[in-house]
């Protein structure tokens, strides 16, 4: 939805919602214990969801629920789409509510919150490290907000925690936040619309004579637009594949391959195997941070923007 008629207005007013929500964040972040030039930067790369820290240790260096609560709050913010963000300072709440892409946003995120800290709290106290429930749920938390919005940002070693945790992890590198919003990666709202575009494919086979549309937000959704999220589906999942066998080519292990493609399409950070939230990519070759930076540019232009410059089509049109 337009949050003005005119694009001058609007842009206008995603620069003030944008700009007072990172002031808002630093002064908390003062206010919890950073010193300013480390809030600044934090506060920065938050709303941005580019995930850089001041810290090589991220934000396992603040450790501390009165500045990691915040920023799990403000990460969730820079992954919803700021029309919704707008509604709600508006306090249209009402109309926030009827987002469906919101709404499967905010239950991905509760959903999983719950599972992988009953899992972490579980598989901790077991092997008597005797860690607190809140603190569980905080890491949890924090690194399926990270992991989603594409923000990038660590509070623990989820690679650490059990190998099912580890796959979950690596499936939500596909996922992303809202459409208009600052992160990157697929986005809800597509695998919204695939889903609920496959419950319905049921519906039609059981009855091949009735009327099924896709409806999203209360509207009925073109099946031009189903078809380009689905080529869209195909395409990322098919560079997701070529990358990971190229950078095993290059010599790299499976986990490490799987991790960095699709780290790198979906532009989040921490990965798994030696890319993972405890890794970085300073010991990879150059030519596989020459090809991982050409994905990086490809998923955050949502891979069509750039594929079609290297379309013959494109240059004979001009």
């Amino acid at each position: 939805d337009k949050i003005h008629p005119r694009i001058q207005e609007t842009a206008k007013r995603l620069w003030l919602i944008y700009v007072g929500l990172t002031a808002l964040l630093l002064v908390i972040l003062k206010m919890a214990g950073m010193n300013f030039y480390d809030a600044a930067n934090h506060a920065l790369t938050t709303m941005a969801t580019g995930g850089f820290s001041t810290k090589n240790a991220s934000m396992q260096a603040y450790d501390v629920p009165a500045i990691q609560y915040p920023v799990i709050l403000f990460m969730f913010l820079a992954g919803t789409n700021y029309s919704v963000t707008y509604l709600a300072l508006k306090g249209k709440l009402s109309q926030v509510w009827k987002n469906d892409e919101f709404k499967a946003y905010l239950f991905t995120v509760v959903v999983l919150a719950l599972v992988v800290s009953f899992g972490v709290f579980y598989l901790k106290n077991v092997d008597a490290q005797a860690m607190p429930f809140e603190k569980a749920f905080r890491d949890s938390l924090f690194q399926i907000v990270s992991i989603m919005t594409t923000t990038g940002f660590v509070s623990a070693d989820y690679t650490a925690w059990a190998p099912w945790l580890t796959m979950l992890f690596f499936i939500l590198l596909f996922v992303g936040a809202s459409a208009g919003s600052t992160s990157g990666g697929i986005k809800v709202i597509r695998h919204l619309v695939f889903v609920k575009n496959s419950f319905l494919e049921f519906k039609r086979l059981i009855h091949p004579r009735a009327v099924v549309p896709l409806k999203l937000n209360g509207r009925v959704v073109a099946p031009r637009i189903m078809t380009h999220i689905i080529i869209f589906l195909l395409l990322y999942m098919i560079l997701f594949i070529i990358g990971s066998l190229l950078m095993s080519v290059m010599g790299y292990d499976f986990m490490t391959a799987v991790g960095a493609v699709a780290t790198s399409l979906g532009n989040v950070g921490p990965a798994i195997g030696h890319v993972g939230p405890v890794d970085n990519f300073a010991w990879l070759s150059d030519t596989a941070k020459w090809f991982l930076s050409f994905l990086m540019l490809l998923g955050r232009l949502e891979l069509f923007t750039i594929l079609v410059l290297l379309t013959p089509y494109f240059w004979k049109a001009n």
